[in-house]
Order: structure tokens, then C-alpha cells, then sequence
């Protein structure tokens, strides 16, 4: 596995609200996601797992800290260049998919390479390689409502994969699925980091944090324990996936 470095939290914290309502959400937390590596992150309800994930990804910005995306402080971006960032470098994957209706599944994986100025012939022909990759070319043409939730779900990895993106962050993107098409999901983020991109997965069971090489627990906003490699394997009886 590379030692390269594409995500990096430097002792982050995130504070929402103000004196009573203050929250917590991340308290100094020293993060690092590298290249060829999937990461997960498990941690009970309110334990920042999805905060993590919105700075990670430029979605949000921390109260004290930085989050380096290879070596880039996100915070000196401005929100132009960290939009730009999203667009190019950055894969997000949402628990409820976040595609566009009126738009194709070609359409939804097209976007972000459109709106950074790609051609739209172009354009198309990226998504529709990410279409394949994910197993659902044959689906380019259809709507949102005309797949199903684990179709959807394929097409949401594509737009995140779109493109040369170093970082994948997956927010739970099992969550809806039944299980054969969950483990196909992860499969897929799996492969893509094996072909040179840093992952980090939040969840919450045990047989999907089995397919990382790394997982990071969270409790009240701080990482409280770090298994290794070896480790990941005995969280489930069976092992790791085969």
C-alpha cells in the first residue's frame, strides 16, 4: 500500500451552536486516509462519524484545525475552490443518493465534469465509462425513478468515481440496500481504492467495515481506538470478504 497522504485532519475540532445549545461534534481529532487504502469510521449515533465526513469533504469547515486533501488546506480555498476541489478530486457518495430527477443517470455522472467546463460530449463519454465500471451502462438513458434504489445507488458511486478523484468519502451507502447489493457497493469502493484512491467509509456495521484496511472508532467527537489491518479481520466471525 502507498504511503502517500490524500486526506489528513490536523487535530480538528467542530463546534456547532453557541453557550447552551454548544455541541461538540469533533474534538481535536488527528485523521489520515492514503493512497490505495479504504478507511472505515464506526462510532455510535452523535459520535461525529458524519461531521468527519462533511470536512473531509469540504462540505463544512472545522472550528479549529485543518483538512488537508493532498496536501491542499481546504480552508484557504474559499468556497470556489473548494466546490472546484469536489468537482475534480473529491467523491462523495450520500446515504440518499442526492441524484438530480430531471436528469439522466449519464446526465447525473456528467455534471460535475460540466460544470468544471468539460465538454459535454466529453463529459459524457467520462460518465458513461464510470456507468460501466459500476456495472450499469446499459442504464445511461433512464431517470432516477426509473431504477431501482441499488441502481440508483450505482449511479451516485459513478458520479463520485467520474474523473481521476483521488478521495471517495461514503456517508452509510449501504443503508437503504438489501444486503447482495450493499456487498456489491462495497465491493466497488473497494476496487477503486485498490486502483490508487483513498476511501473513507462511515458505517455502522461490522461486515461492511470488514472490506477496509483500517477502522477508526469515534466516541462523544474523538477517536478513541484505531485497529489495524489485522485486526479488521476479526470483527466479523466469517472475515474478511472474499
Amino acid at each position: 500500500m502507498s504511503e502517500a497522504t490524500v486526506l489528513h485532519l490536523d487535530q480538528v475540532s467542530r463546534i456547532h451552536g453557541e453557550g447552551a445549545t454548544e455541541v461538540h461534534a469533533l474534538r481535536s481529532v488527528g485523521f489520515r486516509a492514503r493512497a490505495g487504502e479504504l478507511v472505515a469510521v464506526m462510532g455510535p449515533s452523535g459520535s461525529g462519524k458524519s461531521t468527519l465526513l462533511t470536512l473531509a469533504g469540504g462540505l463544512d469547515s472545522p472550528t479549529s484545525g485543518a483538512v488537508y486533501v493532498e496536501g491542499t488546506d481546504l480552508s484557504g480555498l474559499g468556497n470556489a475552490g473548494r466546490a472546484r476541489m469536489r468537482r475534480t478530486s473529491i467523491g462523495y457518495v450520500f446515504q440518499d443518493f442526492n441524484l438530480i430527477p430531471a436528469l439522466t443517470a449519464a446526465e447525473n455522472v456528467a455534471l460535475p465534469r460540466e460544470l468544471d467546463g468539460e465538454r459535454s460530449a466529453a463529459a459524457r463519454r467520462l460518465a458513461r465509462a464510470a456507468l460501466a465500471e459500476v456495472g450499469i451502462e446499459d442504464l445511461a438513458d433512464r431517470f432516477p425513478d426509473e431504477m431501482s434504489g441499488g441502481q440508483q445507488q450505482r449511479v451516485a458511486i459513478a458520479r463520485a468515481i467520474v474523473g481521476d478523484r483521488r478521495l471517495i468519502l461514503a456517508d452509510e451507502p449501504t443503508g437503504a440496500l438489501d444486503t447482495t447489493t450493499g456487498e456489491e457497493i462495497l465491493k466497488l469502493l473497494r476496487s477503486r481504492c485498490d486502483a490508487g484512491a483513498a476511501g473513507v467509509l462511515v458505517t455502522h456495521e461490522a461486515r461492511h467495515a470488514a472490506w477496509a484496511d483500517r477502522v477508526v472508532f469515534l466516541r462523544d467527537g474523538v477517536v478513541v481506538d484505531e485497529t489495524g489491518a489485522d485486526e479488521v479481520e476479526t470483527l466479523v466471525e466469517s472475515g474478511h470478504p472474499a
